[in-house]
């Protein structure tokens, strides 16, 4: 199954400057939670924005994306192509970014794990729109506001 984990502003920001714009320790517990154990998938970018203390994500299988063949990611596995990073991630793979890699793979998603930061903010990076016809709100968590961000968490299925 292949699942997309992010979170994202009200306007589809995921990143500014190579990071987060915010910081959600909820949010951050709940990626744990669903990705521990699991295999993930990146761009070279998102895994250079790990801060190095944990960078590979532990306790998980790290795939990261790189059209470069001298970039080496240690700790981690490193595919040119998001095919050959795809044939590699086995039965359970989350996407967690960046927003070329979730563009690149949307199509092909089962589920969303979605936090949803209700305000509009400045980024460089965004995440894609998910087309009502296609995806449906399985569940959604409560309301919750940290550092002066409010949000939701919700999980979109793909609707067969």
């Amino acid at each position: 199954m292949l699942q997309l984990v992010v979170a994202y502003s009200a306007n589809r920001v995921i990143g500014r400057d190579g990071g987060l714009p915010w910081h959600l320790p909820t949010d951050m517990r709940h990626f744990r939670e669903l990705t521990t154990g699991h295999t993930v998938l990146m761009g070279r970018r998102t895994f250079d924005s790990i801060p190095e203390r944990f960078r590979p994500l532990p306790q998980r299988r790290n795939l990261v994306l790189s059209r470069d063949p001298a970039y080496r990611a240690p700790g981690a596995e490193v595919f040119a192509t998001l095919d050959e990073a795809l044939g590699a991630c086995g039965h359970d793979c989350f996407v967690i970014g960046g927003g070329a890699t979730y563009a690149e793979t949307l199509a092909d998603a089962d589920r969303v794990h979605a936090t949803e930061i209700e305000e509009r903010v400045e980024g460089d990076a965004h995440f894609p729109d998910l087309d009502p016809v296609e995806w449906r709100v399985a569940h959604t968590g409560e309301r919750t506001v940290e550092n002066g961000h409010a949000f939701t968490i919700r999980t979109y299925e793909r609707i067969d």
